[in-house]
């Protein structure tokens, strides 16, 4: 394709095991609705323990909680010890934009406490390194700048770890060093892709033993809920899939969201990276946004989900969408299958996560965990996920009325 070096995308050889449960992207890949016709039966999709615990602010006791949700899972050591644990933050839009002047963690945003004592749990717990990444807003730099615009204190999270690094996902060109690698890395989707048959992201992904997904309790207006599935989503560099990516190769200086390409589909990524499977399909971003979200998962799978609802926000995924509200759900959720921690988390903000599509919290849109199912990566059934601690009768918070 004539790649430049500095851009071309490698293979990642550690999702060989994926790669290898089906017959190939090339081979397997179908069209979206005939994907959803070959949905694995539910006693055969993957189920993990999910513990709940209540937790009602950001204080001394967050140590303590965050410790007995890891103990009730099996302990962090089995899931980090030595290795590289990159921890993908939720630093959703803009710092800039705040809700009635709160923190941005106690709305929208990661929360830098939870961020720190969950980083210094998986050091303890083994952990060879210790990465917080995000593919910031509009912005290639530095990650350590955009955290300190958005208020937090970068030295506590270097003080978190022995070994703690930064990276801004959204571009190759930045000030952090990331091993070797100068170019992005392909992310096939292993089996039957919806809407794109890889990605092509950030080469840090690639050197990841243990992916975190740390993410906030909320609605979401395109996907009905944002949860530690929909995190992935940022992933994406904006290089690549932002509205100003260059047209044959990635841009370097990003300065967008990814509205045109992911969104609507109006234009295809950079061609140094795969574009879609089908450019007929619907355009809608009620279907297009939670078939990339169960793709990602499934190309660049969670190996640790923790969701925040200690302080959070309803009625959408940030400041920018009217109507939304504060709220104190007073929860924390950790689990290592990602669909069940979500459909779990779901449950608790009083929907139900297999509802069918454009039903429930999922009235706008297409149902993620559903599709999810459909690619195999773990159940919705909250019947079927071993549920610890704080039970789901106990934790309900319902984000909108009956």
């Amino acid at each position: 394709m004539g790649i430049p070096a500095a851009n071309r995308a490698t293979p990642c050889s550690r999702r060989n095991v994926l790669r290898s449960l089906g017959a190939g992207v090339a081979a397997g890949a179908l069209w979206p609705r005939e994907a959803e016709a070959s949905n694995p039966k539910a006693g055969s999709l993957p189920s993990a323990p999910v513990a709940v615990a209540r937790c009602n602010a950001y204080d001394a006791n967050l140590p303590s909680i965050l410790r007995g949700l890891s103990d009730q899972i099996g302990g962090l050591a089995p899931i980090v010890k030595g290795k590289t644990v990159t921890i993908k933050l939720n630093l959703t839009g803009s710092p800039a934009l705040r809700f009635r002047g709160r923190p941005l963690g106690n709305t929208h945003y990661t929360h830098p406490r939870t961020a720190a004592i969950l980083a210094t749990l998986i050091s303890e717990a083994g952990a060879r390194r210790v990465r917080f990444v995000e593919s910031c807003w509009g912005t290639g730099g530095p990650l350590e700048e955009y955290l300190l615009e958005s208020g937090w204190n970068v030295r506590m999270l270097q003080s978190a770890a022995p070994k703690v690094e930064f990276v801004n996902t959204n571009a190759l060109v930045n000030r952090n060093p990331v091993s070797a690698a100068r170019g992005y890395a392909r992310f096939p989707v292993p089996g039957k892709a919806y809407i794109f048959p890889g990605y092509d992201l950030h080469p840090v992904y690639a050197e990841t033993d243990v992916l975190v997904s740390m993410a906030k309790l909320k609605d979401h207006v395109t996907t009905g809920v944002t949860l530690s599935m929909k995190n992935i989503f940022g992933c994406t560099p904006a290089s690549i899939y932002g509205d100003d990516a260059g047209v044959d190769e990635p841009n370097e200086k990003p300065t967008t969201g990814r509205g045109t390409v992911c969104h609507s589909g109006s234009r295809q990524p950079s061609k140094s990276a795969p574009s879609e499977i089908n450019r007929a399909s619907d355009r809608s971003q009620h279907y297009r946004i939670p078939r990339i979200v169960a793709e990602l998962n499934a190309a660049l799978p969670i190996g640790l989900s923790f969701i925040d609802g200690v302080e959070t926000m309803r009625g959408g995924e940030g400041p920018w969408v009217s109507n939304v509200d504060l709220v104190k759900p007073g929860l924390l959720i950790l689990g290592t299958n990602a669909v069940n921690t979500d459909a779990v988390a779901t449950t608790l903000m009083g929907y139900d996560a297999r509802a069918a599509h454009r039903t429930g919290a999922f009235s706008a849109c297409d149902n993620q965990f559903l599709l999810a199912e459909q690619l195999g990566l773990g159940t919705a059934d909250v019947k079927r996920i071993d549920v610890r601690g704080l039970s789901l009768k106990d934790g309900l918070f319902r984000f909108r009325s009956a």
